[in-house]
């Protein structure tokens, strides 16, 4: 069973109710819980609440980035199993890079968590408690919270698709946190089940999904999950997803040198993307220690950035870096093997 922290608002008023406690209380609880709200509880809900946990993590490590912008928090959970969370500062803003799994079952070749292998799901209270120890981070430099989120750290957010969704849910609540759900980002190296469910989902979240091949010979050398899911049921799992939430789909490109940079690489990307409601984003590659591809230069970077623009005649961006000098970039958190 989960902790408290990790019920949404309708599973706190059940739990409540099944409890004997008369559901109402649970806005003061609810707010309570995740604004840290200081509200004076009703008798009731206090008897009941003294008694219930709220879940438990520590800091074990923190790293600073030279760029002065970005700090990565190794953080220890009740078991012993360890995560990491990346808190990155903007102009006037503060995103959060959250993992979702202890470990990760995907095994894409270029990733320090998919090297790692799966070792367990996160539950919603652990989620949710990511965002709370980082908020009480920004609290004691007297900075704003968090504005958003990125389910881009350990693990396969979509594998772990109910406690994601429970802790989205808890998080976007408008009597919690209150964060946008446009600001919510979701990453997937393409896992297809779990997409077609977040079309339905009633919220509307970002999708990004990491692609990297334009073949199913190419992706599936480097992301495994693309022989279950292969590109054309990926990519119509996008379309239904971008149809039902009049969205584009971010769609992510890592760039390895000598393996999916060339000019030739980039024109059957744009060939494969036209028309479709997408945006790309380019990600040079952060290197890990068990594979031994390279990024590309900066030119072949922009170059590649260049055709696919002009060709696929769709948004491209290329990813602004931050933490690499830490281990904490796309792809690099692997927990206390890398820190």
């Amino acid at each position: 069973m989960d902790r408290v922290d990790g019920l949404t608002f309708c599973q706190l008023q059940d739990r409540l109710e099944r409890d004997g406690v008369r559901p109402f209380h649970a806005s003061a609880l609810f707010r309570n819980l995740h604004q840290g709200a200081g509200l004076e509880l009703e008798s009731p809900a206090e008897n009941w609440f003294r008694g219930k946990e709220i879940t438990p993590v520590e800091q074990a490590l923190v790293t600073e980035s030279a760029d002065g912008y970005t700090r990565k928090y190794l953080l220890a959970l009740s078991d012993g199993q360890e995560v990491e969370s990346v808190l990155m500062g903007y102009p006037g803003r503060h995103t959060a890079c959250l993992s979702s799994q202890v470990g990760c079952a995907m095994g894409c070749v270029f990733c320090a968590t998919g090297q790692m292998g799966f070792r367990r799901h996160l539950s919603a209270g652990e989620i949710v408690a990511q965002v709370r120890f980082l908020n009480e981070r920004l609290a004691e430099r007297e900075e704003a919270p968090l504005r958003n989120l990125v389910m881009m750290g350990m693990g396969e957010p979509l594998h772990n698709f109910g406690a994601l969704m429970d802790a989205l849910e808890i998080l976007t609540d408008t009597r919690g946190l209150q964060l946008r759900p446009s600001r919510v980002s979701i990453s997937t190296v393409g896992h297809v089940n779990g997409i077609l469910k977040l079309a339905e989902v009633p919220k509307n979240y970002q999708l990004s999904v990491s692609l990297h091949g334009a073949s199913d010979e190419e992706r599936s050398a480097l992301i495994p999950i693309n022989r279950r899911w292969p590109l054309e049921e990926l990519l119509a799992a996008c379309e239904t997803f971008a149809e039902k939430k009049k969205q584009r789909v971010f769609v992510a490109w890592t760039l390895i040198a000598g393996v999916n940079d060339s000019d030739d690489h980039a024109r059957r990307l744009a060939s494969l993307l036209k028309g479709r409601p997408v945006h790309v984003n380019l990600i040079p590659l952060n290197v890990t220690p068990d594979f031994e591809g390279k990024p590309p230069s900066e030119e072949r970077t922009k170059a590649f950035h260049e055709i696919v623009r002009r060709e696929a005649e769709l948004p491209v961006t290329i990813r602004q870096r931050r933490g690499i000098d830490v281990d904490a970039g796309c792809g690099q958190l692997a927990g206390r093997s890398r820190s």
